[in-house]
């Protein structure tokens, strides 16, 4: 049996330990990557790219394809990836110190430009946001993936049936005391997030909420403190692998409340514009990435234990995109 050379066996054995214990390495290893569908791209030889990400495992994953793709398509890539929260990535990008990641149009056009009127076409919400974010901060969206990663609320199939719970305008069926939500630190107070859906649906926090009703956790506990019964609800995202693997119950948005989070490359205009070929790119990644895709990929991480690098060169691989 071939044996892997000792620096890389030692690394992949950090790996293994620290997935066991719940982490997700983002930096600490990249495999290496030969074209596929890729091709080396002449323009990019030697160009640095530097990449960045959020911290949850769909970011990971999705930077580490990115990390990978611009690899094998002969950029010099610094990788950034997991970086603690939506603005603090974000800012990466704004104030150049990182040129690449993918975001949401959703968080783009509430968390990041401050619009509070949202588009229920998904189609004009990506165009306005790519508008706007061109003319304010010289960022550009690539085409949007067909990835939705939207906001929405799960509860157990038990409590579903038991309350009578279809659509988010059914959580008054339950009774106050049992009205419990579990949320994440970030998605509790954004306008696109808890607080802002409760507005969104006649709800006031403190009454029909209670505030002693909501726990707030990390995202790494909150999808079995739903199935476990901790709350009754919880905030979910759509693609995420767990409400799949713990068969949580997703609400209809029946006031279409949610804008659309299709994922899309973001990247800086200065760089896009000296190697337009990065669009290229992506748009081959971009048309492949559906929902259904995406949770498997997540799965493979939150239920199964692998590393998002891993899990990241397997699906490039598999569509034969690199090698």
């Amino acid at each position: 049996m071939r044996r892997a050379p000792a620096p890389l066996a030692a690394l992949l054995a950090v790996l293994l330990l620290t997935t066991a214990c719940g982490l997700h390495p983002a930096s600490a290893f990249v495999p290496p990557v030969e074209p596929g569908a890729i091709k080396p791209v002449p323009g990019l030889a030697d160009v640095r790219v530097r990449v960045t990400s959020k911290e949850f495992t769909e970011q990971l994953v999705l930077g580490k394809i990115a990390v990978l793709a611009l690899t094998a398509a002969g950029a010099q890539v610094s990788d950034q990836t997991n970086v603690q929260g939506s603005v603090n990535a974000r800012a990466s990008l704004t104030r150049d110190d990182a040129d690449l990641m993918w975001e949401y149009v959703g968080t783009g056009w509430v968390t990041f430009l401050g619009q509070d009127q949202t588009f229920p076409d998904a189609r004009k919400q990506y165009e306005a946001t790519r508008d706007l974010d061109a003319k304010r901060n010289d960022i550009t969206w690539l085409p949007p993936a067909a990835l939705n990663n939207t906001y929405a609320v799960g509860v157990t199939r038990e409590s579903a049936e038991k309350y009578g719970l279809r659509k988010i305008s059914d959580i008054t069926k339950v009774p106050q005391a049992q009205r419990t939500f579990c949320v994440d630190h970030e998605t509790f107070g954004r306008d696109d997030g808890f607080l802002g859906m409760l507005r969104g649906y006649g709800l006031a926090y403190g009454s029909d909420i209670r505030q002693s009703a909501v726990r707030r956790t990390s995202v790494g506990v909150l999808y079995n403190s739903i199935a476990s019964g901790v709350c009754t609800m919880g905030m979910i995202t759509s693609t995420d692998g767990r409400v799949r693997a713990l068969d949580l119950v997703t609400l209809e948005d029946d006031r279409t409340f949610f804008p659309a989070f299709n994922a899309c490359v973001t990247v800086r205009g200065e760089l896009l514009r000296a190697h337009p070929e990065i669009a290229r790119i992506f748009a081959a990644i971009s048309e492949r990435l559906t929902d259904d895709v995406m949770r498997g990929l997540n799965a493979e991480v939150d239920v199964d234990g692998g590393v998002p690098v891993l899990v990241a060169k397997k699906w490039l691989v598999s569509q034969g995109l690199v090698t």
